[in-house]
């Protein structure tokens, strides 16, 4: 047999044969088995480079077919073909180690990438003789030796080897761009772009514009064409950070983009095909914006086909020092100073905070720190946490705030007791827009309460003095 040879497994010969034509005209050589005996006997006899099954068969789970497939010599990497795949059955044949879960019926762009990845791993991993970024934190946006950081990474080298769309789940702070930047460098489309867009940014009436982009003349103020994200991701991966602030209307283009993989431009007439990878996250709970019918369940599904879950720096305490090191050599580099260093005490009291903030809150402290601290040494003072813990019951010596980020009236002078709030004054409206947003870890909706004014209100002024939401890191 050739040595490019596909192995198709599936009950229903319609889909065998459909798939089988499909293959062949790419050039491909095929088998085709009906059940999993048949498929274990056929790639014994003729050792084929991928499996292509359906997760469904006669005779057995696929999951069961993937380990018969693993455990030949050479082990056959298996790709699941699924018309009836739930978010759960994906998810376990990730985990167990299958390279990719692709819905019924079968985008050729998406059957393409996974044979290039699969048939041609050099062309398609450049980076494959390159250390182990995941293992070699000198080399990787991940930092963390914790064993839920460990599990995390190995996660993401599986993630990275398929291109179903992942949802990324975690607390403000945590990383989640990061977590979705280092799925795409890992991956087959690490030479292409990754665009990240937070989706609660943008203005509604420039939602559709942004993402698909726009022809000259299409609106007022459309003085040439635009190219939208979409189109800017080609090829690569679009990162929708803060998915769940889509509005609904939105919520709708935005499937059919994804489920057409194809898209159209503001005053265009005709579609232009895209090829691009989804990952999304957000930190609320997007199953409870589904039940309360803020997000639509359709496209949860299409998003959703696997969570992947950031943890918070509480549960990851070992890393907490590593990360400050890291971050104080960071900074001093930045600044062009000499290193900063913690003292003993400094670093006892950061093991002992919360960090509601996640990793965001601990380098945006040891900047505060550093800029306090005397004689290049960052003592507990330096690092005022009890100025910024949240996680204790509020007080009116430690904690004005508190009580007022719940009040639905709350307005600028509570939040800040010692400033004064005066609008026309553009330093100070910039300031306390600011102070507002860190305060609530960029929380539109908690600030904009805070400040006592509307989410609209809030996002131009966010636009006003160009405000640019802290990049996450690990």
């Amino acid at each position: 047999m050739p040595e490019q040879t596909v192995l198709i497994v599936d009950g229903n010969p319609a889909e065998r044969e459909r798939l089988e034509l499909t293959l062949l005209r790419m050039g491909l050589d095929t088998l085709t088995a009906p059940s999993i005996a048949e498929a274990v006997t056929q790639a014994s006899r003729f050792p084929p480079v991928l499996c292509l099954a359906e997760l469904a068969l006669p005779d057995g789970d696929g999951l069961a077919l993937l380990q018969q497939m693993h455990q030949q010599q050479p082990p056959v990497p298996v790709a699941f073909i699924s018309g009836s795949a739930t978010v759960n059955s994906a998810v376990a044949a990730m985990k167990a180690g299958a390279v990719d879960v692709i819905p019924k019926p079968v985008e050729l762009v998406r059957l393409r990438e996974l044979l290039q990845s699969v048939l041609n791993p050099k062309a398609s991993k450049p980076r494959k003789n390159a250390p182990s970024a995941t293992l070699d934190t000198r080399q990787s946006s991940i930092l963390g030796n914790a064993p839920v950081m460990q599990q995390l990474q190995a996660t993401i080298r599986k993630l990275a080897r398929g291109q179903v769309p992942v949802y990324i789940h975690g607390e403000s702070g945590s990383g989640k761009e990061r977590v979705a930047h280092e799925i795409h460098q890992q991956g087959a489309r690490a030479n292409a772009p990754f665009i990240p867009v937070n989706c609660g940014a943008i203005p509604d009436n420039l939602m559709e514009s942004e993402f698909f982009g726009h022809k000259k003349g299409s609106f007022t103020g459309a003085v040439s064409d635009k190219q939208g994200l979409f189109q800017a991701a080609n090829k690569g991966t679009l990162f929708l950070d803060e998915v769940a602030d889509l509005p609904l209307t939105m919520q709708v283009k935005l499937l059919r983009a994804i489920q057409e993989g194809a898209v159209k431009p503001v005053g265009g007439l005709e579609e232009m095909p895209v090829d691009v990878r989804i990952l999304s996250a957000t930190h609320k709970a997007l199953e409870e914006e589904v039940l309360a019918g803020r997000f639509r369940q359709d496209l949860y599904y299409r998003l959703n086909v696997i969570r992947l879950d950031v943890p918070p720096l509480r549960e990851r305490q070992e890393d907490i020092l590593l990360l400050a090191d890291v971050f104080l050599q960071r900074i001093a580099e930045r600044w062009q100073t000499d290193p900063i260093a913690l003292s003993p005490a400094a670093r006892a009291a950061l093991l002992a905070y919360a960090f509601p903030g996640n990793v965001r809150e601990l380098e945006n402290i040891l900047e505060r720190a550093c800029t306090l601290c005397d004689d290049d040494l960052i003592e507990v003072k330096d690092l005022r946490l009890q100025a910024v813990r949240f996680d204790q019951p509020a007080t009116a010596a430690t904690q004005p705030v508190a009580v007022v980020a719940e009040q639905s009236q709350a307005t600028a002078g509570d939040l800040l007791p010692d400033d004064v709030w005066n609008p026309e004054d553009e330093d100070a409206e910039r300031d306390l827009v600011l102070r507002a947003l860190d305060y609530t870890r960029w929380n539109r909706t908690r600030a904009a309460r805070i400040l006592g004014m509307t989410f609209r209100q809030l996002g131009y002024r966010i636009q006003k003095y160009g405000l640019d939401e802290p990049e996450e890191g690990l």
